[in-house]
């Protein structure tokens, strides 16, 4: 079982260049204009997410590691679909297992 910087036990490790991320909720639930716009009006959960495991990194055309970008602990901006949320077991809480050229950011 494999304890992350989020206080969090995950008993899955990424293979080559995949990425564990949890989800997090968006502070920001405000128009531009500042109205509050409830849970249910909004229409797509936020992108946004904590890396909490990385694999080793992707093997180049000439055999040679590439090591990965993000590190766990890293805020992140990805993308994600309905195939790569991953059940952990976690109460609550969403993960998504992602390439690394998923991720778009990283939060600083």
């Amino acid at each position: 079982m494999k304890k992350t910087s989020t206080n969090t036990k995950i008993n899955i490790q990424p293979l080559a260049d995949r990425v564990l991320v949890k989800r997090v909720d968006s502070d920001d639930k405000k128009s531009p204009a500042g109205i509050i716009i409830p849970d249910t009006a909004q229409k797509e959960k936020s992108k946004i997410g904590l890396v909490v495991a990385v694999g080793p990194g992707r093997f180049g055309d000439e055999g040679d590691l590439i090591p990965m970008t993000v590190k766990v602990g890293s805020k992140v901006v990805f993308n994600s679909g309905w195939d790569n949320e991953v059940d952990t077991g976690e109460k609550d809480e969403e993960f998504f297992l992602v390439k690394e050229s998923d991720i778009l950011a990283i939060i600083k």
